[in-house]
């Protein structure tokens, strides 16, 4: 069984990497496409972002299942430790911040966009943080 999860974790690991990529592009094309002197690209953009978007989407569900294998494998001990519940709660963030995204793409999408391309270099520092925060609670386990 020890085997069976360490394999089961390196593929949550794998996949968090893909999903954490496109967490970090996806952002930062929308500063690009947020860009009026880049108006003859934006096409272009719309089918990156989308493309990117899938891409990211799957290694988000694919980070989430292998993540959910490693709690039945391990038959909920991770419930039991506080730094894993603080864990939970960046991930619903995290979760949050990719709903975001897709919303935004849709806007980009529809020639609707809101923000500035400032707007958009502040919010791509979000996944950041959460991959910062994420890690070291997965790895020290401070509480």
């Amino acid at each position: 069984m020890d085997s069976l999860y360490i394999w089961i974790k390196a593929l949550h690991v794998i996949f968090m990497v893909t999903w954490f990529a496109g967490l970090f592009y996806l952002p930062r094309l929308y500063v690009y496409h947020a860009m009026p002197e880049n108006q003859t690209s934006f096409e272009l953009f719309k089918v990156m972002e989308r493309r990117l978007f899938g891409i990211m989407t799957i290694g988000a569900i694919l980070t989430l299942v292998f993540g959910i294998t490693m709690l039945v494998l391990g038959q909920g001990v991770l419930f039991k430790m506080g730094w894993f519940h603080a864990k939970l709660l960046l991930l619903l963030a995290l979760f949050a911040y990719h709903y975001a995204c897709y919303r935004f793409m849709l806007a980009f999408r529809a020639d609707a966009n809101q923000h500035s391309q400032r707007w958009y270099r502040y919010f791509n520092e979000i996944p950041g943080l959460l991959l910062i925060l994420i890690v070291l609670l997965a790895v020290v386990k401070p509480f």
